[in-house]
């Protein structure tokens, strides 16, 4: 499952970000910082997204309003660029889910968010919590790895030795936020200068990715 769902070549329209690297490089980050960057991402936004997508799984497996879930994870994403991005790829993975688990969701679906959509999207496919809070942060290292590769072309076995590097830092964020089962517990790190590099791409016209 994790196979499947980590895939780059899910169409899940993840190949249209660059999880704010776009703009990092623009500020100035290079490319060495690259393997940093990634892990202040895994101790902030992300891990609000994974702990997000976690009670998400929670609360479908309960019944209960994922709604709730929605407003707490945007609530915990001050950016309006982030949370439009979010809910852009929360579509795509609402396609995905439609296509493979089939079953009822609410009218209101199209305005989720990744992490939620995903969290129903484990719930269904019976995907345990450490997993689906893995598979966010592997995506989230990997759509930046991949993004490099097209932005400032490296030797794809560095990058792909980075990730290795980076796979003990994926597994401490997900044992740290699979226990979550109610939105109070959801984390609230926040990442100033990414939000404000995100709002600040979001007004460019020559960019290669939406985010």
């Amino acid at each position: 499952m994790l196979a499947l769902l980590g895939d780059a070549r899910l169409p899940s329209g993840g190949h249209t970000q660059s999880a704010g690297l776009e703009p990092a490089l623009r500020a100035g980050t290079s490319s060495a910082q690259v393997p940093p960057y990634l892990r202040v991402r895994l101790r902030t936004v992300t891990r609000v997204e994974a702990g997000a997508a976690v009670v998400a799984r929670a609360v479908a497996a309960d019944g209960g309003d994922l709604a709730e879930v929605e407003a707490a994870w945007a609530a915990r994403t001050p950016s309006q660029a982030l949370r439009a991005n979010g809910r852009r790829l929360g579509r795509g993975y609402l396609r995905v889910l439609q296509t493979l688990w089939p079953g009822p969701v609410d009218t209101s679906a199209r305005t989720w968010s990744r992490p939620v959509v995903l969290g129903l999207l484990a719930h269904r496919a019976g995907m345990n919590a450490v997993d689906l809070a893995r598979l966010v942060g592997y995506d989230d290292v990997q759509t930046v790895t991949a993004a490099l590769l097209k932005l400032e072309p490296q030797d794809p076995l560095l990058i792909a030795a980075w990730v290795k590097d980076l796979l003990p830092d994926i597994d401490e964020m997900a044992a740290q936020v699979a226990h979550l089962h109610t939105t109070e517990q959801i984390p609230a790190q926040g990442a100033p200068l990414i939000e404000r590099w995100a709002e600040t791409h979001d007004t460019i016209t020559e960019r290669l990715f939406s985010a």
